[in-house]
């Protein structure tokens, strides 16, 4: 019996190591369409350690507060921490399948029954055990490991991508909270400077020296800056609610701290974009994508192991007795071994087979374009960094022009020398160059953002990494 065993469970070993369907291989950069270099970038080698901690570059001790409360307490990433947990439990299932299942029972009881008048009990005990165990007698229990395995690293790179996706949203709220808080300061100090031309030409109006068309126009000119400013209070309140709900917070106290004005945070100098292979490691929605092919991969061997025979090892032991002091004096047991094939299912299974080949092909061409979509994203943004500095430079020199002409055409209204239509062109030509350049400082960071978010920073850092 002992010889027996060793021998099924031996030829079971051997078998198991011919796993069915194809081994996973990574696909090349080259069969991806990925290019040498970037088209706008250069190729220095990326610094992985600022990519991890890329917000620090802004120096702003604030934001970067609000960003570690969101990795402590966002609730987009407690609930991608949820999955990845139970993919974890899910690769546990998977490996249990290749232990045998072992079930015990154990019975007593005393019977009685009254013949001839007599009263007769008699005992009744019994303990067994049942074991089985499925054998992987094609891998088909391997591949399922397999694709568990690639499941739980994808649910890993799904809470980085998730990480880094807060972090960047992050920012640009907080961004965008600033940039309103600008723009609030610049139409208050405007609406002063309306307030006294308003008073100079209401004065001049009734010193006869002009007609009433020059107050009106200084009336509506105050009017339309007043109406500017609860717009962006409402976008300012907006961008707050949004930052407390990112750090897993209710609205209102939370952001309390944030509604004392402070400066849009100031863009770092260039930085490293690497080359676009360093997308596929660097970015976890393609290091997902990649893992979600490799489970695919894996299961076509889960649905062809299906087609092949399948070996099963049973045995039980036991022992019986009618008094509890026999219990073991007799114990029996045995060992079986079952083999089983099938013969007609009218092409069901070989279509699972066929059904999982083509969602490996779909799982190819999502790849696939996970990481032509990274490569967009990080030419767009180097593109949108590159127009915004651009801009920041122009309205610079826009912006200190305008003042000057302002500051001119004030000295010779109240002189007389030109009229208030004059004067109303020039500070409107100020008030939209002093926005467009505080929009265009708030677009310089947020490129930075979107650049560093290209190339899948934010996470590199982070607890339960997956491997690299």
């Amino acid at each position: 019996m002992r010889y027996r065993i060793a021998w099924i469970t031996g030829t079971a070993l051997t078998l198991s190591a011919c796993a069915a369907g194809p081994d996973y291989r990574a696909p090349a950069p080259a069969a991806l369409g990925v290019p040498a270099t970037y088209d706008q970038g250069s190729a220095t080698p990326i610094d992985e350690a600022g990519l991890a901690n890329w917000w620090t570059r802004l120096n702003d001790p604030a934001l970067s507060s609000l960003i570690d409360n969101a990795i402590a307490h966002n609730l987009d990433i407690v609930q991608a921490q949820a999955r990845l947990r139970q993919a974890r439990e899910s690769l546990r299932q998977a490996h249990a399948a290749f232990l045998p299942q072992v079930n015990g029972s154990a019975s007593g009881g005393r019977n009685y029954s009254n013949q001839s008048g007599s009263d007769h009990w008699s005992g009744s005990y019994s303990v067994g055990a049942d074991a089985s165990w499925q054998v992987d007698l094609f891998g088909g229990l391997s591949r399922s490991a397999e694709a568990a395995r690639a499941d739980l690293s994808a649910s890993g790179y799904d809470l980085a991508n998730v990480r880094m996706t807060i972090i960047s949203e992050l920012v640009t709220n907080y961004v965008q909270a600033r940039l309103a808080q600008e723009q609030l300061r610049i139409a208050r100090e405007t609406r002063t400077i309306q307030q006294d031309n308003y008073n100079i030409a209401n004065w001049r109006l009734q010193a006869g020296l002009v007609s009433a068309l020059d107050e009106q126009q200084a009336k509506a000119q105050l009017a339309q800056t007043n109406a500017t400013i609860p717009q962006l209070e409402a976008s300012l309140k907006g961008s707050l609610n949004r930052i407390a709900v990112l750090t897993g917070q209710a609205p209102g106290e939370a952001t309390r701290a944030l509604e004392t004005p402070a400066p849009i945070p100031t863009a770092s100098t260039e930085i490293a974009t690497g080359i676009p292979a360093d997308t596929l490691r660097q970015r976890p929605d393609v290091r997902s994508a990649e893992r979600a092919l490799a489970a695919a991969t894996a299961r076509i061997g889960v649905a062809q192991a299906q087609l092949y025979p399948s070996l099963g090892i049973s045995g039980n032991i036991g022992t019986s007795a009618n008094s509890f002091r026999d219990l073991f004096s007799l114990i029996t047991g045995g060992v079986f071994a079952n083999v089983a094939q099938l013969i007609f299912d009218g092409g069901r299974l070989a279509s699972q087979v066929r059904a999982q080949k083509a969602a490996t092909d779909g799982a190819f061409a999502a790849y696939k374009q996970s990481v032509l979509t990274a490569l967009e994203d990080v030419e767009n943004a180097m593109a949108s960094l590159a127009s915004a500095r651009a801009r920041k430079i122009e309205f610079t020199t826009a912006m200190q022009a305008s003042n000057n002409a302002a500051i001119m055409a004030r000295s010779q209204y109240q002189s007389g020398l030109i009229d208030f239509q004059t004067l109303s062109q020039t500070e409107n030509t100020l008030l939209s160059a002093r926005n467009s350049l505080a929009t265009a400082q708030s677009d310089e960071v947020l490129g930075l953002a979107q650049l560093y978010n290209a190339l899948g920073g934010g996470w590199q850092n982070m607890e339960n990494r997956p491997s690299q």
